[in-house]
């Protein structure tokens, strides 16, 4: 029972000129949320992708439930959910017909389908839709439904990619409440996401990843402490503005970086920051508590991705 749902050792994979992953190792822990952050184009897709059997490794060694993802594929497929990251729902089908079809693809009897059917659209709250087809439901209403076919094999493992991309505060809260639901039960979960507030509110562990390396792992509380301190300090200040601002801070210990006009100070100590800059009315700033948003910037850096 302890060993790791999924354990990567080494694994690797490449494309003609690029390295999407490059070599990284990982354990996913049976009734844990494990995430996969980065931003556009870290690796983190291909690294799940590779977990799920779609995509042949590199190099390196990949075990899923203690079986090698490139010997046992279909054995471990059987056991797993996938949320993918596209809405791939049958359009010509209703709510209740896409997971009844489903269904079967893992020989699971009518009537068990239809039972299954009817207990996941209740646990996703969309009983009512259940007759509806794929065009009408919001796009809320598609992801939990994407949750609710995940779910129809009783899989001892869910995949998550991107779950809550592109959907308002309102479902996305819905989703995380239902994840969370997930989670009670003893399912093992693992997701990828670049959203913080989703890494914080979800996973027990994560690792943060960027051009197909891993730089750091841990919980979020302990990634929060080992890379920023508790209070941020964002001024608006200017060359000239950021090198007075220095020059105040001198005796407080501090970390501190610079993007564009803005000054990013970290502290433990936010009353000396207050008082040593009260003497520079000009420059406006923002106090605020550190969040896992500012271990994500500072690891992989404040630069546009495309």
């Amino acid at each position: 029972m302890n060993n790791p749902v999924i354990r990567a050792s080494g694994i690797r994979k490449s494309y003609p000129g690029v390295e999407a992953v490059r070599g990284i190792d990982f354990e996913v822990r049976r009734g844990e949320c494990f995430g996969i952050l980065g931003p556009n184009g870290a690796g983190k897709t291909t690294t799940m992708n590779m977990v799920q059997g779609y995509t042949p490794l590199s190099g390196g060694e990949l075990l899923v439930f203690g079986m090698s993802i490139e010997d046992r594929p279909r054995r471990i497929k059987a056991r797993m959910g996938v949320v993918p990251q596209e809405d791939n729902l049958d359009p010509d089908l209703t709510v209740a017909e896409n997971l009844r079809v489903y269904a079967r693809y893992f020989d699971i009897r009518k009537k068990a389908a239809a039972e299954i059917t009817g207990r996941l659209l209740e646990f996703v709250a969309l009983t009512e839709k259940k007759d509806q087809r794929i065009p009408d439901l919001s796009g809320g209403m598609k992801r939990r439904l994407l949750i609710a076919r995940a779910l129809v094999n009783d899989p001892d493992l869910v995949i998550l990619d991107e779950p809550t991309t592109g959907l308002d505060p309102q479902a996305r809260h819905l989703i995380w409440q239902k994840l969370r639901g997930l989670k009670k039960t003893g399912s093992t979960l693992a997701l990828t996401t670049h959203n913080m507030d989703e890494a914080a509110q979800l996973c027990d562990r994560l690792v943060i990843m960027d051009h197909g390396l891993i730089l750091d792992e841990g919980s979020p509380r302990q990634l929060l402490e080992r890379h920023v301190r508790g209070s941020v300090f964002e001024f608006d200040a200017g060359e000239e503005q950021a090198g007075r601002l220095f020059g105040c801070l001198e005796r407080i210990e501090h970390e501190s970086e610079t993007s564009g006009d803005t000054v990013f100070v970290y502290t433990d100590d936010a009353e000396a920051v207050l008082k040593q800059t009260s003497c520079f009315p000009e420059v406006g700033f923002l106090h605020r508590q550190a969040t896992l948003e500012d271990v994500f910037l500072k690891l992989t850096g404040r630069e546009l991705r495309e």
